[in-house]
């Protein structure tokens, strides 16, 4: 057979060699490059059709591929057919049968090993429609007893060897129509795979067909002219003719180094594997079919054909572990992520279906698809016996000379086309009536006239719809061109079923199957949560605190409930669109068999970065507790922030540190008998390494007055716990007497911590407030003091009332020149960073002030209203002595109090000077206000 073609070699296209060279002489002036070309075209579809392994040309999501392809299959029965797909996603292919397409076959690695960690996650998608050459291939293969289906290209490992990191392997966008869905963004940052990507690289070749052909977009002009004529062409010639505009599109290719070695690597690397699957297993190339892109179809590697030379090496893989699944896709992802305009592959889907019906081939189906038509009863088992292999003839000559048919103006489908966009728009907002549908149908058939068009394609009524009907505002939220998508099929959503989802998703829908909700279904759905009455959603409420930590907002979000340390919801609601982001639960299962174990990962992952710092690494603490309940986890994440803590230089964590240690410290105590001891030694290392820190806080500017404040909650509120296991106080006010700050607000802390430290009074606080408002210099300055006292009251709540009273005095007394200025200051200090610090002082001004606008005229404040010191009660002397009656008559409590304290003495006889108690004698009111209280009882 190959003799009788090798015989007819030279006579084949020798018709087309003669014409092509003699209109490269009359539009050249002679013969040169174009003549080179030209006939280089002839010797690329000549070399391919005359090689004895079938090669079958395709373009991806393409509806003439797929009914060429449907029709070859049947005709020529192959034993064995060769995919352009990467060889490791070949397990997963049987898995379609349990999806509705569209789908993408996904390789998916979340940690790396040979490539570079900021490359992390590497994905690789390849999606598949049914209107696709490919799907009809795999269809063939799963379901015909016999039949081996091969995976040639290369694995997902070597896509990003080969590819160079900012080097898309798409093609070039079309931003005539942005996707106006969220489902555009399915595949997320992956890289997409198609067989097929025929499109010109060459810019200029692309503009002179585009404007030549009177379309607006690549996608158009396919349409017009390849798809169409191909609709209802034989094999050999839809076969060459692809083969010529693959080399067409080849040789006028821009010289792209990188581009170049990667597609003609690709090339050899099919080649090679083709040749060692067909030595292992002796079978004949005449009954074998290699589906391919048109692109490479037309190579000119020497490896090239089943006798090209064995000199290619595939290198092996990295180290790197690659999942493989199935994710949902849609039209709208497929478009954005290979540069087709919007809409295209909803019309593709629509001229597929017109194509099957109209050419009554049967297209292959996956026994059991979801989705998809069963076919009909009989047509499956009568297949047609194959047909003999002949020799190659020249079909391209008379395509390239037959003039375009004319296909004939179907009125009715125009019309009701025209109608259904008319009542789509008036649903959406659009004042339309019945005359813009008739101006619809007369512009769609004028503008396919002006294109030179029988009938107008559904780029042309869309390009109508919106001169008739969009006028210059969109009411809604969709414009006429997304309306003409989808009612031309719409945006195809796929969904992968349960029986293919990983282990993890699947367990997922498993535990929350009380809930009696469609997770698979897309949109929200709403779960309410009853605890109390039905002890067995406690679990149900793990599993989507988990999955809202884990996926991306809007899968899992609370609407009643919450989750905080030592705290549980008795009802929860929750909305839940797991059906929507799918695809983020499926990439969960490649990380884990669990979500126990894979939130287990990522809370070890975060804690154990470079870059984690002992306030990330607390966090992923209270995460542990909270969602995974697990003592161990937390433990050696504690141990881990102990260690984070120590080897931070700054303080920009510390308020976070605070907030965190503060809820787990007051969790520990009320749930567990004993504090854990990474806790412990927590308190005892933060103690010692804030006050190091202190001094130089205070001084530098690039530490802020609120961290500045939460290092001293710190060391304040830890304070007992740090001494108790044997932390030194004098370390702490050798950090306070070192501190030395020249900021107005830090000044104020430092004053406000020496006040909680014994060092200042509350006199002497007074007194230096009213030495900055009595001095004219400082005065501007003071509101700044001010915002020190507000964050103090974080490590000394008890200056509430002084910080009401200071504040008081600064709007009594400040000018306002001073005065409104700084209010807007105060406002968004406590807005951002003292939020927590307002319900303080709003509850102590309540206290004080009064309660009524009557009594506001009358009311004097508190720290006006002090007795004088000559005023002060005299406590009555009993018997000549001096001192407390109350004491020298009940003994017995000051000497239970002196034991308590470890205080050895004995009572002082009256002498002349003072006698009795000084600290009762200094301050009396109490002791004469409990004399009253017991006298009235």
């Amino acid at each position: 057979m190959s003799g009788a073609y090798e015989g007819s070699r030279e006579e084949t296209f020798t018709a087309l060699r003669t014409q092509l060279q003699e209109a490269a002489a009359a539009f050249s002036d002679g013969p040169g490059a174009l003549e080179g070309i030209l006939l280089g075209l002839v010797d690329d579809v000549d070399r391919a059709v005359r090689e004895p392994l079938e090669i079958f040309p395709v373009c991806h999501h393409s509806p003439a591929s797929a009914i060429a392809m449907a029709r070859r299959l049947r005709e020529k029965q192959p034993k064995v057919v060769y995919l352009e797909l990467c060889e490791d996603m070949a397990p997963l292919l049987t898995e379609l049968r349990n999806c509705r397409l569209p789908v993408a076959v996904q390789a998916f690695a979340s940690e790396v090993d040979g490539f570079p960690a900021e490359w992390s996650p590497l994905s690789v998608v390849a999606p598949i429609t049914e209107a696709s050459a490919e799907y009809q291939a795999i269809a063939y293969a799963l379901d015909t007893p016999g039949v081996e289906l091969v995976l040639v290209d290369r694995s997902s490992d070597h896509v990003f060897q080969w590819d160079a990191r900012g080097t898309s392997a798409a093609a070039p966008a079309d931003h005539d129509a942005p996707p106006a869905e969220e489902e555009a963004a399915l595949h997320g940052e992956a890289v997409g795979l198609e067989i097929g990507d025929l499109r010109p690289r060459f810019a200029e070749l692309e503009e002179h067909l585009l404007r030549h052909g009177r379309v607006r977009h690549w996608s158009e002009w396919w349409h017009q002219y390849v798809e169409l004529p191909l609709g209802d062409s034989d094999h050999d010639t839809y076969r060459q003719v692809m083969l010529l505009i693959g080399s067409l599109f080849r040789r006028l290719a821009p010289g792209d180094p990188h581009r170049v070695r990667v597609d003609e690597d690709r090339e050899r690397y099919m080649w090679t594997r083709m040749r060692e699957h067909l030595a292992a297993t002796g079978a004949d190339p005449a009954d074998c079919l290699y589906v391919c892109g048109a692109f490479h179809a037309a190579s000119r590697v020497a490896e090239f054909g089943v006798h090209g030379t064995d000199t290619f090496e595939i290198g092996p893989r990295t180290a790197t572990t690659w999942q493989h699944g199935l994710i949902p896709s849609s039209h709208a992802a497929i478009e954005a992520q290979f540069g087709l305009a919007a809409g295209s592959v909803s019309i593709a889907a629509t001229v597929w279906a017109k194509n099957v019906k109209r050419t009554r081939v049967e297209p292959y189906r996956l026994a059991g698809q979801a989705g998809t038509k069963k076919p009909r009863a009989g047509k499956s088992a009568g297949a047609p016996a194959p047909v003999a292999a002949v020799p190659p003839s020249d079909r391209l000559t008379g395509f390239l000379e037959r003039p375009p048919a004319l296909d004939r103006l179907d009125e009715a489908e125009l019309l009701g086309w025209s109608v259904d966009i008319v009542r789509a728009a008036r649903r959406n907002g659009y004042l339309a009536s019945t005359a813009d549908a008739i101006a619809v149908f007369e512009t769609s058939i004028l503008l396919a006239g002006m294109r030179d068009r029988a009938k107008p394609t559904p780029y042309d009524f869309q390009d109508a719809a919106v001169t008739c009907i969009e006028k210059d505002t969109v009411p809604g939220r969709r414009d006429v061109r997304r309306l003409v998508e989808i009612m031309m099929g719409g945006d195809r959503i796929g969904r992968v079923g349960y029986d293919a989802l990983p282990p993890l998703a699947r367990d997922v829908h498993d535990r929350l199957a009380p809930l009696n909700l469609k997770l698979q279904k897309r949109g929200v759905q709403r779960a309410l949560l009853d605890m109390a009455g039905r002890p067995e959603l406690e679990r149900c409420s793990d599993v989507l605190w988990m999955l809202r930590h884990l996926m991306p907002h809007g899968a899992a979000r609370p609407i009643m409930g919450e989750r905080r340390l030592g705290e549980r919801s008795v009802q929860e609601s929750w909305d839940l669109a797991l059906g929507t982001h799918q695809r983020a639960l499926i990439e969960l299962g490649y990380e884990g068999v669990s979500i126990e174990q894979v939130l287990e990962q990522r809370l070890r992952r975060t804690a154990y970065a470079p870059q984690a710092t002992a306030a990330t690494v607390l966090r992923c603490v209270e995460d542990a507790t909270l969602y995974l309940r697990s003592r161990r986890l937390a433990d050696e994440l504690g141990t881990r922030a102990l260690e984070a803590l120590s080897a931070e230089r700054n303080v920009d964590g510390a308020p976070e540190v605070l907030r965190r240690v503060r809820g787990l410290l007051a969790y520990y105590r009320t749930s567990e008998p004993v504090l854990p001891p990474w806790i412990e030694s927590f308190a005892t290392t933060g103690y010692a390494h804030y006050c190091t820190l202190l001094p130089t806080a205070f001084t530098d500017d690039d530490a802020t007055v609120r961290q500045v404040a939460a290092m001293l909650g710190f060391l304040f509120s830890m304070e007992s716990l740090a001494l108790s296991l044997g932390c030194d106080r004098t370390q702490l006010e050798l950090a306070v007497a070192q501190s030395h700050p020249e900021d107005p607000s830090k000044t104020a802390l430092l004053w406000a911590a020496k006040s909680h430290l014994g060092a200042l009074s509350r006199a002497d606080l007074r007194a230096k407030c009213d030495e900055l408002l009595g001095n004219p210099l400082v005065v501007p300055s003071y509101p700044r003091y001010l915002s020190g006292f507000v964050h103090a009251l974080e490590p000394v709540p008890g200056l509430t009332d002084f910080v009401v009273e200071a504040v008081s005095n600064a709007f009594a007394r400040l000018p306002d020149t001073v005065l409104l200025p700084w209010l807007p200051t105060l406002i968004t200090t406590l807005r951002s960073g003292g939020a927590e610090l307002a319900p303080l002082l709003i509850r102590e001004a309540g206290r004080i002030f009064p309660g009524r606008l009557s009594a506001l005229d009358a009311w004097v404040p508190p720290w006006r209203d002090r007795p004088e010191p000559e005023a002060q009660y005299a406590a009555p002397r009993t018997g000549g002595a001096g001192g407390s009656a109350l004491l020298a008559a009940h003994p017995g409590t000051c000497d239970a109090v002196a034991r308590l304290l470890g205080c050895d003495g004995t009572w002082e006889t009256a002498g002349p000077g003072p006698s009795g108690a000084a600290l009762v004698s200094a301050y009396p009111d109490t002791a004469a206000a409990v004399a009253a209280l017991m006298a009235g009882s």
